[in-house]
């Protein structure tokens, strides 16, 4: 009895329909330094033309963890991949890099080729916030390892900077300010402990609706992490940027000393940044202890910048006249990182 790769639960056909379908937004995010077109079995992409003296390559990879399952529960697959964007062009970014490419690995137990095409149209939104060029792909389907309904995804991202550009916190010194720019909500980490909260303490529906949210939970929990390379890449053009913290798993507590030279800390307070309501939300209905929140969530603040008292000065300045929000948070000090909350 002859047996095919379909009947072993591969459909080569649903793939073929998958790249027809996400096709056109791919190309919308290729840069004029992309060679060539989809199909091939490598991205080409002309870094000579970009212009460097001396370029220096930065890449990162990460995915969305298990914000994904919310996705799979609400039948809404099309800002997952948004968030795998900014999960990896948000690192490189702090090394001062501009991001040019990037690449998307989704795993799923059967291909559905109208969920992956949304999966891949949140990527494509992503690129084009970040401004770089969706260069390749992978879908693989993968009976056997996940169940039919089930999917992953993982990104991979290529940025570039000068090499005297580049972006270490060697120069950052007792003084300097930390400014933070808020982040869209929970962002793409600690939603191990968020789904712990409300399905397994709480019995919430991702439909039920709070008065303190403007949307059902589950929209909310999906707002896309937000992507911070059209507001840091200019500032990072005009002043001295010592230092850039990502904030994503671990808090603020484990990604500002990351960026801070041996021997120093930070005197912070917190006191002016608005925390979106889910974090609230969330730390009642866990009885989650304050520093517990702040050591695994973002707490509104979503990248943290370093910079001299002058420069934070001017900074602030544009933001407020550009009608945007950033708040100083406090100062570079010797010793270990302190906030100024007795709570936390």
């Amino acid at each position: 009895m002859a047996i095919t790769y379909k009947a072993a639960g591969v459909d080569k056909e649903a793939g073929y329909k998958e790249v027809a379908l996400i096709k056109n937004f791919v190309s919308e995010t290729h840069s004029s330094e992309v060679l060539g077109g989809i199909g091939s079995f490598s991205g080409l992409f002309d870094l000579g033309a970009l212009g460097y003296k001396n370029p220096v390559l930065a890449s990162g990879t990460d995915g969305v963890g298990t914000k994904v399952l919310l996705a799979q529960m609400m039948d809404k697959h099309d800002t997952v991949g948004e968030d795998c964007v900014a999960m990896c062009v948000n690192d490189i970014l702090c090394q001062g890099a501009k991001p040019i490419i990037f690449l998307d690995y989704i795993a799923t137990g059967k291909l559905v080729p109208e969920k992956m095409a949304d999966i891949v149209k949140g990527v494509a939104s992503g690129c084009k916030k970040a401004g770089a060029s969706l260069l390749g792909g992978e879908t693989a389907e993968m009976p056997g390892i996940y169940d039919e309904e089930d999917y992953d995804l993982a990104g991979f991202a290529v940025g570039v900077v000068e090499k005297d550009k580049i972006i270490t916190g060697e120069r950052i010194k007792e003084g300097d300010i930390l400014l933070a720019l808020p982040s869209s909500g929970v962002h793409s980490n600690g939603f191990s402990l968020v789904r712990k909260i409300i399905f397994d303490i709480k019995g919430f529906s991702l439909d039920d609706t709070f008065e303190e949210l403007s949307k059902p939970l589950g929209e909310e929990l999906l707002t896309p992490t937000k992507i911070y390379v059209n507001d840091v890449l200019p500032l990072i053009e005009e002043f001295d940027i010592k230092g850039l913290a990502h904030i994503t798993g671990g808090g603020i507590y484990e990604n500002i000393p990351r960026v801070l030279p041996d021997g120093l800390g930070a005197e912070l307070d917190l006191s002016e940044v608005i925390v979106p309501p889910i974090f609230g939300l969330l730390e009642e209905w866990g009885n989650i202890p304050r520093k517990e929140m702040y050591g695994t969530f973002n707490m509104g603040i979503g990248m943290v910048m370093v910079v001299s008292e002058e420069d934070a000065t001017k900074i602030i300045q544009k933001f407020y006249q550009e009608d945007k929000p950033i708040y100083n948070i406090g100062r570079v000090t010797k010793g270990d990182l302190w906030i100024k909350d007795e709570s936390i």
